[in-house]
Protein backbone atom coordinates (compact mmCIF):
# COMPACT_ATOMS: atom_id res chain seq x y z
CA UNK A 1 0.00 0.00 0.00
CA UNK A 2 1.36 3.41 -0.52
CA UNK A 3 0.80 4.93 2.79
CA UNK A 4 3.47 2.02 3.93
CA UNK A 5 6.09 3.78 2.43
CA UNK A 6 5.06 7.10 3.67
CA UNK A 7 5.79 5.76 7.01
CA UNK A 8 9.19 3.90 6.08
CA UNK A 9 11.80 5.60 7.92
CA UNK A 10 9.88 8.10 9.74
CA UNK A 11 11.39 10.49 12.14
CA UNK A 12 9.77 11.62 15.22
CA UNK A 13 9.95 14.18 17.70
CA UNK A 14 10.56 15.01 21.49
CA UNK A 15 11.53 17.44 23.98
CA UNK A 16 14.36 17.29 26.62
CA UNK A 17 11.76 16.12 28.80
CA UNK A 18 10.51 12.78 26.81
CA UNK A 19 13.78 10.88 27.62
CA UNK A 20 12.11 8.73 30.45
CA UNK A 21 9.31 7.82 27.62
CA UNK A 22 12.30 7.60 25.11
CA UNK A 23 13.56 5.19 27.05
CA UNK A 24 10.60 3.22 27.05
CA UNK A 25 10.06 3.28 23.61
CA UNK A 26 13.72 1.15 23.37
CA UNK A 27 12.56 -2.09 21.39
CA UNK A 28 9.20 -0.67 19.73
CA UNK A 29 10.84 2.42 17.91
CA UNK A 30 13.51 1.38 15.55
CA UNK A 31 16.67 1.29 15.94
CA UNK A 32 18.44 3.88 14.57
CA UNK A 33 15.68 6.13 13.74
CA UNK A 34 15.98 9.72 14.27
CA UNK A 35 14.58 11.60 16.70
CA UNK A 36 14.44 15.39 16.45
CA UNK A 37 15.13 17.14 19.90
CA UNK A 38 13.50 20.81 20.11
CA UNK A 39 14.90 23.86 21.17
CA UNK A 40 12.18 25.17 23.47
CA UNK A 41 12.14 28.50 25.96
CA UNK A 42 13.99 27.62 29.14
CA UNK A 43 16.72 25.38 27.71
CA UNK A 44 20.21 25.26 27.86
CA UNK A 45 22.41 23.89 24.80
CA UNK A 46 24.19 22.45 27.35
CA UNK A 47 20.98 20.24 28.38
CA UNK A 48 20.63 19.59 24.73
CA UNK A 49 23.60 18.24 24.46
CA UNK A 50 23.42 16.25 27.11
CA UNK A 51 19.82 15.07 25.67
CA UNK A 52 21.15 14.47 22.30
CA UNK A 53 23.91 12.30 24.08
CA UNK A 54 21.57 9.94 25.84
CA UNK A 55 19.21 9.69 22.95
CA UNK A 56 22.39 8.43 20.95
CA UNK A 57 23.27 5.70 24.30
CA UNK A 58 19.83 4.96 23.40
CA UNK A 59 21.11 3.66 19.44
CA UNK A 60 18.53 6.06 17.75
CA UNK A 61 20.51 9.16 15.61
CA UNK A 62 19.79 12.52 17.52
CA UNK A 63 18.64 15.47 15.23
CA UNK A 64 19.36 18.82 17.96
CA UNK A 65 16.89 22.09 16.64
CA UNK A 66 19.22 24.53 16.36
CA UNK A 67 17.30 28.21 17.42
CA UNK A 68 18.85 30.60 15.75
CA UNK A 69 17.69 33.43 17.19
CA UNK A 70 18.41 31.67 20.88
CA UNK A 71 22.67 31.92 20.08
CA UNK A 72 24.80 34.78 21.79
CA UNK A 73 27.24 34.24 19.63
CA UNK A 74 29.20 32.78 17.32
CA UNK A 75 31.53 31.23 20.12
CA UNK A 76 28.37 29.69 21.71
CA UNK A 77 27.02 28.53 18.25
CA UNK A 78 30.84 26.74 18.09
CA UNK A 79 30.25 25.20 21.81
CA UNK A 80 27.44 23.64 21.15
CA UNK A 81 28.14 21.99 17.84
CA UNK A 82 31.57 21.14 19.41
CA UNK A 83 29.25 19.43 22.10
CA UNK A 84 27.28 17.94 20.18
CA UNK A 85 30.15 16.35 17.60
CA UNK A 86 31.94 15.17 20.82
CA UNK A 87 29.27 13.80 23.21
CA UNK A 88 26.61 12.51 20.67
CA UNK A 89 28.35 12.24 17.38
CA UNK A 90 25.87 14.29 15.59
CA UNK A 91 25.69 14.03 12.14
CA UNK A 92 22.04 15.92 11.52
CA UNK A 93 20.56 19.17 12.69
CA UNK A 94 17.28 21.06 12.38
CA UNK A 95 17.73 24.55 11.72
CA UNK A 96 14.78 27.28 12.48
CA UNK A 97 14.86 30.98 13.35
CA UNK A 98 13.21 29.96 16.30
CA UNK A 99 10.35 31.81 18.26
CA UNK A 100 12.40 34.94 19.94
CA UNK A 101 11.34 38.26 17.53
CA UNK A 102 14.74 39.60 18.52
CA UNK A 103 17.66 37.50 18.38
CA UNK A 104 20.42 37.69 21.64
CA UNK A 105 23.33 37.12 19.35
CA UNK A 106 24.15 38.05 15.44
CA UNK A 107 22.00 34.50 14.50
CA UNK A 108 18.89 36.54 12.67
CA UNK A 109 17.71 33.35 10.96
CA UNK A 110 18.53 29.94 9.77
CA UNK A 111 19.86 30.96 6.67
CA UNK A 112 22.47 32.87 8.80
CA UNK A 113 23.56 29.79 10.66
CA UNK A 114 23.61 27.81 7.43
CA UNK A 115 26.03 30.28 6.12
CA UNK A 116 28.36 30.73 8.96
CA UNK A 117 30.23 27.35 8.27
CA UNK A 118 30.08 25.87 11.42
CA UNK A 119 27.99 23.34 11.00
CA UNK A 120 30.29 21.52 8.42
CA UNK A 121 33.45 22.05 10.64
CA UNK A 122 31.62 20.08 12.90
CA UNK A 123 30.88 17.22 11.03
CA UNK A 124 27.08 18.08 9.92
CA UNK A 125 26.28 17.62 6.62
CA UNK A 126 22.45 16.51 6.89
CA UNK A 127 20.27 19.88 7.39
CA UNK A 128 16.29 19.94 8.49
CA UNK A 129 14.71 23.32 7.62
CA UNK A 130 11.17 24.36 8.20
CA UNK A 131 7.95 23.83 6.18
CA UNK A 132 4.74 25.69 6.59
CA UNK A 133 1.87 23.93 4.33
CA UNK A 134 -0.76 26.33 6.00
CA UNK A 135 1.64 29.43 6.31
CA UNK A 136 2.92 31.04 8.92
CA UNK A 137 1.31 33.82 11.40
CA UNK A 138 3.93 36.09 11.76
CA UNK A 139 5.36 35.83 7.84
CA UNK A 140 4.21 36.69 4.32
CA UNK A 141 4.01 34.06 1.87
CA UNK A 142 6.14 35.21 0.06
CA UNK A 143 9.11 36.15 2.26
CA UNK A 144 8.53 32.18 3.67
CA UNK A 145 9.15 30.82 -0.42
CA UNK A 146 11.90 33.63 -0.48
CA UNK A 147 13.88 32.08 2.66
CA UNK A 148 13.27 29.10 1.40
CA UNK A 149 15.24 29.34 -2.17
CA UNK A 150 17.83 31.03 -0.34
CA UNK A 151 18.36 28.41 2.02
CA UNK A 152 18.62 25.59 -0.41
CA UNK A 153 20.73 27.84 -2.36
CA UNK A 154 23.08 28.32 0.45
CA UNK A 155 22.95 24.64 1.37
CA UNK A 156 24.06 23.89 -2.18
CA UNK A 157 26.70 26.14 -1.84
CA UNK A 158 28.25 24.87 1.33
CA UNK A 159 27.55 21.47 0.34
CA UNK A 160 24.96 20.36 2.62
CA UNK A 161 22.39 17.99 2.32
CA UNK A 162 18.82 19.43 2.72
CA UNK A 163 15.36 18.35 4.12
CA UNK A 164 12.49 20.17 4.68
CA UNK A 165 10.70 19.09 7.74
CA UNK A 166 6.69 20.72 8.31
CA UNK A 167 4.70 21.74 11.29
CA UNK A 168 1.95 19.34 11.69
CA UNK A 169 -1.10 19.25 9.57
CA UNK A 170 -4.60 17.74 9.60
CA UNK A 171 -5.82 18.55 6.15
CA UNK A 172 -4.08 16.45 3.26
CA UNK A 173 -5.38 18.63 0.44
CA UNK A 174 -3.88 21.18 2.25
CA UNK A 175 -0.45 19.23 2.57
CA UNK A 176 -0.75 18.01 -1.25
CA UNK A 177 -0.97 21.39 -2.68
CA UNK A 178 1.89 22.72 -0.76
CA UNK A 179 3.77 19.46 -1.56
CA UNK A 180 2.83 20.39 -5.77
CA UNK A 181 3.90 24.13 -4.95
CA UNK A 182 7.35 23.26 -3.41
CA UNK A 183 8.28 21.02 -6.21
CA UNK A 184 6.54 23.97 -9.18
CA UNK A 185 9.13 26.14 -7.76
CA UNK A 186 12.07 24.04 -8.61
CA UNK A 187 13.01 22.80 -5.20
CA UNK A 188 13.11 19.00 -5.32
CA UNK A 189 14.70 18.36 -1.96
CA UNK A 190 13.57 15.24 0.38
CA UNK A 191 10.25 16.72 2.87
CA UNK A 192 9.08 15.38 6.08
CA UNK A 193 5.47 15.99 6.55
CA UNK A 194 4.75 16.80 10.15
CA UNK A 195 1.88 13.95 11.33
CA UNK A 196 0.74 14.13 14.58
CA UNK A 197 0.53 10.90 16.36
CA UNK A 198 -2.34 9.20 18.44
CA UNK A 199 -3.66 11.55 20.92
CA UNK A 200 -7.03 12.44 22.75
CA UNK A 201 -8.63 15.13 20.84
CA UNK A 202 -8.23 17.57 23.00
CA UNK A 203 -4.36 17.08 23.07
CA UNK A 204 -4.53 17.73 19.17
CA UNK A 205 -6.14 20.79 19.61
CA UNK A 206 -4.26 22.07 22.66
CA UNK A 207 -1.24 21.69 20.68
CA UNK A 208 -2.90 23.15 17.43
CA UNK A 209 -4.08 26.47 19.22
CA UNK A 210 -0.46 26.66 20.60
CA UNK A 211 1.28 26.16 17.19
CA UNK A 212 -1.07 28.01 15.06
CA UNK A 213 -2.09 24.97 13.46
CA UNK A 214 -5.73 24.87 11.66
CA UNK A 215 -8.27 22.83 13.53
CA UNK A 216 -11.63 24.23 12.55
CA UNK A 217 -14.62 21.90 12.87
CA UNK A 218 -14.53 21.29 9.28
CA UNK A 219 -10.76 20.28 9.28
CA UNK A 220 -11.10 18.27 12.12
CA UNK A 221 -13.78 16.09 10.53
CA UNK A 222 -11.53 15.50 7.22
CA UNK A 223 -9.04 14.29 9.42
CA UNK A 224 -11.35 11.50 11.11
CA UNK A 225 -12.45 13.33 14.35
CA UNK A 226 -15.22 15.03 15.77
CA UNK A 227 -14.27 17.59 17.97
CA UNK A 228 -17.40 17.32 20.22
CA UNK A 229 -15.65 14.32 21.56
CA UNK A 230 -12.72 15.70 23.26
CA UNK A 231 -11.81 12.59 25.30
CA UNK A 232 -11.68 10.20 22.40
CA UNK A 233 -8.39 8.80 21.20
CA UNK A 234 -7.88 10.41 17.69
CA UNK A 235 -5.14 8.20 14.96
CA UNK A 236 -4.21 9.95 11.78
CA UNK A 237 -4.45 6.78 9.60
CA UNK A 238 -7.25 8.36 7.34
CA UNK A 239 -4.49 11.89 6.95
CA UNK A 240 -1.99 9.02 6.07
CA UNK A 241 -4.01 6.91 3.59
CA UNK A 242 -5.73 10.02 1.51
CA UNK A 243 -2.44 11.94 1.72
CA UNK A 244 -0.19 8.70 0.63
CA UNK A 245 -2.77 8.16 -2.43
CA UNK A 246 -2.68 12.24 -3.13
CA UNK A 247 1.62 11.85 -3.65
CA UNK A 248 1.24 8.78 -5.49
CA UNK A 249 -1.42 10.10 -7.87
CA UNK A 250 1.26 13.24 -8.18
CA UNK A 251 4.33 10.59 -8.61
CA UNK A 252 6.03 12.20 -5.89
CA UNK A 253 8.10 9.50 -3.69
CA UNK A 254 10.63 11.94 -2.09
CA UNK A 255 8.26 12.57 1.10
CA UNK A 256 8.26 11.09 3.90
CA UNK A 257 6.20 11.14 7.84
CA UNK A 258 7.55 12.96 10.83
CA UNK A 259 5.85 12.66 13.31
CA UNK A 260 4.91 14.72 16.73
CA UNK A 261 4.26 11.86 19.51
CA UNK A 262 1.71 14.43 21.28
CA UNK A 263 -0.16 10.78 23.07
CA UNK A 264 3.83 9.64 24.50
CA UNK A 265 6.50 8.69 22.43
CA UNK A 266 5.92 4.71 23.60
CA UNK A 267 2.38 5.25 22.38
CA UNK A 268 2.95 6.62 18.99
CA UNK A 269 5.97 4.27 18.26
CA UNK A 270 3.89 1.56 18.87
CA UNK A 271 0.71 2.84 16.84
CA UNK A 272 3.18 3.32 13.76
CA UNK A 273 5.01 0.04 14.06
CA UNK A 274 1.23 -1.73 13.82
CA UNK A 275 -0.52 0.60 10.94
CA UNK A 276 2.07 -0.83 7.91
CA UNK A 277 1.11 -4.67 8.72
CA UNK A 278 -2.64 -3.43 8.99
CA UNK A 279 -2.41 -1.57 5.34
CA UNK A 280 -1.25 -4.96 4.23
CA UNK A 281 -4.15 -7.63 5.10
Amino acid sequence: MASDHFLDDYSIEITAKDLGPLVDAVGVLPAGSAVSITFLPGNSVDQLVEVAAQVRRLGFEPVPHISARRIASHDALDHFLAGLASRAQARRAFVIAGDPNTPIGPFADALAVLESGLLQAHGIRKVGIAGYPEGHPAIAPDTIWRALGDKVAAARDGGLDLQIVTQFVFDPDIIAAWVAEVRTRGVSIPIRVGIPGPASVQALLRFAARCGVGASAKVMAKYGVSITRLLNTATPDLLIRQLADRLVAADEAGVKAHLYPFGGVEKTARWAGQFAPRERE
